[in-house]
C-alpha cells in the first residue's frame, strides 16, 4: 500500500542488514528443503510448516525495510520468534534417535533468528518519517496510520497462521477425509478472507468490514472444536510432535485474531477522516 523505496535510497547499514537477512533466510529455506526429501511424514509436516514461516519472514522483512514499515518489522520479529519457538518445541519432543538428523537446521534457525531479531529491533527503534509524511503533523492521523499498518500486518500474519494450521490438520492422526476437505477449503477461504479485509480497509467500506468479521466466525468455531478433539486424543499416539505444534499454533492464531480485531475496531472508527486521501495523494511524492 506504500511506495517501495529503491535499495539505492537505503542507508549503508540497512543495506547490509537487508542483504545478510535475506541471505540467511534463504539459507534456512535451502536447508529446510534439503531435509524435506529425507524425512518421515511427521517430520515432513513440521519442516514444511517451518518452510512456510521462513518464506513469510522474507516477505515481512522486505516490506518492512523497503516501505519503512515498523509494524511489518514488528511482525517479522514475531514471526521469527515463532519459528524459533516452534523449532524448540518440536525439537524437544522428538525421539532421541531423530534429533541428530535435525540438529543442523535447529542450530541454524536459532542463530539466524537471534541475529535477525536483534537487528530488526534496532531498526524498529530508529527514526522513520513515513508516518509523518502520510499523516502530517497531526498525531491523530499518525495514530490512524499506525493502526492501518497494524491491520495489514496482522492480516498477513493471520493468513500465515491459518496456512500452517491447515497443513497440520491434514497431517494429524486419525483425521477424516472430511477434515482434509475442510482444510483444503480453509486455504482458499483464508486467501478470500484476507482479500476482503484488504479491500474493506483500503476502500473504507464498513459493510465489507462486517463481512470480514463474519468470515472469521466459522474459523474460530472450528478451531475450538479441533482443539477439543486433539486434547481429548492426547497421548494415544506414539509421538506428541504434531499435537504440540497444533495446540501451539492454535493459541498463536487466536492471539493474532485478537490483535487484528482490536486494530480493526480503531481503523473502522477512523473511516472518513481523511487518512485514505492523504495516503494515496502521498504515494507519488514520498521521498527519502
Amino acid at each position: 500500500m506504500q511506495k517501495i523505496k529503491p535499495c539505492s535510497e537505503l542507508s549503508f547499514p540497512v543495506k547490509i542488514y537487508f542483504c545478510v537477512t535475506i541471505l540467511s533466510l534463504l539459507s534456512v529455506i535451502g536447508l529446510t528443503i534439503e531435509t524435506l526429501v529425507r524425512q518421515t511424514e511427521e517430520d515432513f509436516t513440521i519442516s514444511f510448516i517451518q518452510l512456510v514461516g521462513v518464506v513469510f519472514c522474507v516477505y515481512y522483512v522486505s516490506r518492512g525495510i523497503l516501505q519503512e514499515n515498523r509494524q511489518e518489522l514488528s511482525v517479522f520479529v514475531l514471526s521469527v520468534l515463532l519459528v524459533m519457538l516452534r523449532s524448540i518445541i518440536n525439537f524437544s519432543v522428538l525421539p532421541a534417535e531423530q534429533k541428530p538428523k535435525l540438529l543442523a537446521r535447529f542450530v541454524l534457525i536459532l542463530l539466524v533468528g537471534s541475529f535477525d531479531v536483534i537487528c530488526a529491533l534496532v531498526l524498529i527503534q530508529s527514526q522513520s518519517m513515513m508516518a509523518f509524511r502520510v499523516g502530517g503533523a497531526l498525531e491523530s492521523l499518525q495514530s490512524q496510520y499506525f493502526m492501518l499498518n497494524l491491520c495489514f500486518s496482522m492480516l498477513t500474519f493471520d493468513l500465515q497462521a491459518q496456512l500452517c494450521l491447515c497443513i497440520l490438520l491434514i497431517s494429524l492422526h486419525e483425521v477424516t477425509l472430511l477434515h482434509n476437505i475442510i482444510s483444503a477449503t480453509g486455504v482458499v477461504w483464508g486467501c478470500l478472507k484476507v482479500t476482503v479485509g484488504i479491500i474493506a480497509i483500503l476502500k473504507e467500506l464498513k459493510p465489507l468490514v462486517w463481512v470480514f468479521l463474519i468470515q472469521n466466525v466459522p474459523e474460530v468455531v472450528y478451531l475450538i472444536y479441533l482443539l477439543y478433539t486433539v486434547i481429548r486424543e492426547w497421548g494415544k499416539g506414539s509421538s506428541y510432535t504434531l499435537e504440540a505444534a497444533f495446540i501451539t499454533g492454535s493459541c498463536i492464531s487466536v492471539t493474532i485474531k485478537s490483535v487484528l480485531f482490536w486494530a480493526l475496531v480503531h481503523v473502522y472508527r477512523s473511516f472518513g477522516q481523511g487518512l485514505r486521501e492523504r495516503m494515496f495523494s502521498s504515494y507519488g511524492r514520498i521521498d527519502s
